[in-house]
């Protein structure tokens, strides 16, 4: 049945925002090119706009679609190659693939083949041959299913920076020959990481970001946990995968408390824990039974879930076992080193044992070379000070830390706890 114009239009980017990784996955096992595939999804997209409104949305759009990319990519190949020698390659089942008729899509190929076309374009977009810029851009793009524009917006980058990003990094793959394919052994630990790291870092500049006038920005939280998920149900096999899924899930549980009305920041001692999502902290929880199920040595992201969790124990702030965060920062310090990690560290060692325990570890990193520009740096400083009474320092500190940050939010709040130092010399 015909439908207006405008429902149709509706449907169709509601389809494609859903099914167009899985669409592009699978168009990239036949022409073993992202750039090409993510062109004959969009095609698809096309021919879906310019027939629906006649002939009446599929009963199952999404396989409409996936058709309708899958024909046109097997023309494409028979067009640029010959007959005989494509089919050796992609199989002789493909010969007889139709073209797609509405409502026609009652036997599908195997979900769980599509499902692993979707884990091979995961470990392609986040390849290590890219950038992690270009790696993130382009996860985004192909599997996040996001325009241009709204990675641009999200990471507050030229529109045209973030295309012409996103361009390099489909030719960058195809010059390097990158195989469209899950690997194995120590390539599959390495490029697993690179995965991982890339769903951190966008769920990261969600929940903290890095410049602009919104401390917060939910949408990137929600697509990385979302990606985290599908990974997960990928390769429900690896620990660290579960390990990043309840990591991801716990801290999302905080999101609805970490700014107030206004927008302004919300520190996690004066964060209202009813707001916290009780079911995002379940979820967090299962997660990391399943990371831990496998007996071995928790990896750096489920350590991470493992404070996040007792921080989701606590009812309060001031029940917060804080002898077993520091604990558990000083595994990660073994698993995973880093100056960021010592930093809170130091953090929790002030909370379990006082300010200056805290101040002498923070002391001990202020002339590490990679956090010269970390804001965090003096505005932990700043806070343990202030626990002091060393009002004079703790304000220069703030300040310090105000004018490192690129978050305007960020920067009001330290400015307002700069000032507040100042009434309390007064």
């Amino acid at each position: 049945m015909a439908v207006t114009e405008a429902r149709a239009t509706q449907a169709v980017e509601a389809v494609f925002r859903i099914e167009s990784a899985r669409i592009i996955a699978g168009v990239t096992r036949i022409v073993r090119d992202v750039g090409i595939a993510e062109e004959l999804a969009q095609d698809a997209l096309v021919a879906a706009l310019e027939q629906w409104p006649e002939s009446g949305v599929p009963d199952r759009p999404g396989a409409w679609l996936m058709a309708t990319a899958k024909h046109r990519a097997i023309d494409l190949v028979r067009r640029k190659e010959t007959y005989a020698r494509k089919l050796a390659e992609v199989g002789r089942s493909l010969e007889d693939v139709p073209p797609p008729e509405p409502g026609d899509f009652n036997s599908t190929e195997d979900p769980h083949h599509i499902d692993d076309d979707l884990l091979r374009l995961i470990f392609t977009a986040c390849h290590p041959v890219l950038s992690t810029e270009a790696r993130i851009a382009l996860t985004l793009r192909l599997l996040g299913g996001l325009t241009t524009d709204e990675i641009a917006r999200a990471f507050l980058a030229s529109e045209p920076t973030v295309a012409q990003r996103i361009v390099r990094a489909k030719r960058t793959l195809g010059r390097a020959g990158v195989p469209f394919e899950v690997p194995y052994g120590p390539e599959r630990a390495a490029r697993l990481d690179s995965v991982l790291e890339v769903i951190y870092l966008i769920f990261n500049e969600g929940y903290s970001a890095t410049a602009g006038d919104d401390w917060l920005r939910p949408a990137l939280c929600e697509d990385a946990l979302r990606l985290a998920r599908v990974l997960a149900g990928l390769m429900d096999k690896e620990p660290e995968v579960h390990g990043l899924v309840a990591l991801l899930e716990l801290q999302a549980s905080r999101v609805a408390a970490r700014t107030g009305p206004d927008g302004a920041p919300v520190l996690l001692a004066d964060q209202n824990r009813s707001r916290w999502d009780r079911l995002l902290i379940r979820r967090g929880y299962a997660a990391l039974e399943r990371a831990n199920a496998a007996g071995d040595a928790p990896g750096p992201y489920a350590l991470q879930a493992a404070i996040a969790a007792c921080h989701a124990h606590a009812v309060t702030y001031e029940e917060t076992d804080w002898r077993v965060i520091a604990t558990l920062y000083g595994l990660l310090l073994k698993a995973a080193p880093s100056p960021v990690v010592e930093l809170n560290r130091a953090v929790a060692v002030s909370m379990a044992q006082g300010p200056e325990a805290g101040l002498a570890l923070v002391d001990a990193l202020a002339g590490d070379p990679a956090l010269r520009a970390y804001h965090l740096l003096p505005s932990v400083r700043g806070d343990l000070l202030a626990r002091l009474g060393r009002t004079d320092e703790a304000r220069a500190e703030f300040r310090r830390a105000a004018d490192l940050t690129r978050n305007a939010r960020e920067r009001a709040l330290l400015l307002a706890r700069a000032e507040k130092e100042s009434g309390a010399e007064r």
